[in-house]
């Protein structure tokens, strides 16, 4: 196991005094304007020539770059699976909506993954439900039926959703690696913990919550949907008896800390793999430290864009990896 990982954990320990740091991040809001930020991302090698000027295609790139990377390395690629879930799932409740409703051209969908959006949109008119993978289909199924008749959306995304995380999680408890496990366990309790924060405010039915969220070990969904149901105050004092319980602070601070803080939370867990050079943990841990790196960069540039001032950007960016 350690021998098959030493040269792909070397190359991540080079490419890693690439990422952006904290410091790095704080001179990318320092830019005086969105063009002027542009032009330090391409400075520091973000894009290509053919993406000059233009953010979103230089974000596209630089996640392209991520999985050239990786596929570089001879790694086998179900390790990753994990990491797409999120996006696949997406493209199913992307493709259902454009076919249940005949919207064309409104959603978006994610390319880079097995099922890209033209295929899993012939998939869904097909109804061919059995070309997908089998922890899709029962819920693609069930998603469709319920949006034609029902044309409920906002129950379809819960639908949907739910199932991305049960995917996640089984990923998880079936890897070999300790960092998969931890990442599926972080980002289901995290996902649940951000649907009862939502469902408080919204005054969503406890009935609502518990269909909304998946089952892991670290936070109990009875208690969280039952704590949600009391009022934000009781939702914090569950969170903070859990290993969650800086995300009760967050809350208590403003909804923007709040989801930095469910951001943070994913890169504290896999910053330990900065330490371990035996296992594919750092490469895992790589992707989602450049992941994290080009959601943040979003947010800045999504903030100069439209003129807020550099203390409330600040506010708003996640912790990096290193």
């Amino acid at each position: 196991m350690s021998e098959q990982y030493t040269y792909a954990v070397a190359r991540m320990r080079a490419l890693e005094v690439s990422l952006f740091s904290n410091s790095t991040i704080d001179q990318l809001i320092a830019c005086q304007s969105y063009d002027q930020c542009l032009q330090f991302l391409e400075e520091k090698g973000w894009g290509d020539t053919e993406t000059s000027g233009n953010a979103e295609a230089m974000l596209t790139r630089e996640e392209e770059k991520i999985w050239e990377v990786v596929k570089e390395l001879s790694i086998d690629m179900k390790n990753f699976d994990v990491l797409s879930y999120s996006k696949l799932f997406h493209n199913l409740k992307a493709a259902i909506k454009e076919v249940c409703t005949e919207e064309k051209n409104r959603h978006i969908f994610y390319e880079d993954v097995s099922i890209p959006g033209k295929e899993m949109v012939e998939i869904i008119k097909d109804k061919d439900f059995t070309k997908l993978p089998a922890n899709m289909q029962h819920v693609a199924a069930e998603a469709y039926e319920s949006l034609l008749h029902t044309r409920d959306g906002q129950l379809c995304d819960v639908m949907i959703d739910k199932a991305a995380l049960d995917a996640i999680y089984e990923a998880g408890k079936k890897a070999e690696a300790k960092i998969i496990r931890d990442y599926a366990e972080s980002t289901v309790a995290v996902a649940d913990i951000k649907v009862a924060v939502r469902s408080q405010k919204t005054a969503k039915s406890i009935e609502f919550m518990k269909r909304a969220m998946a089952e892991c070990d670290s936070v109990n969904v009875d208690q969280l949907s039952k704590a949600a149901l009391a009022g934000m105050d009781a939702l914090r004092e569950y969170l903070t008896g859990t290993a969650y319980a800086e995300g009760a602070e967050a809350l208590a601070q403003s909804p923007s800390a709040f989801e930095r803080w469910c951001d943070n939370r994913i890169i504290q867990t896999i910053s330990p793999q900065k330490y371990n050079a035996f296992t594919i943990g750092p490469v895992i841990a790589y992707v989602i430290a450049r992941q994290n790196e080009i959601k943040t960069v979003r947010i800045i540039l999504s903030g100069k864009l439209n003129d807020l001032p550099d203390d409330s950007i600040r506010e708003r960016v996640r912790e990096m990896y290193v």
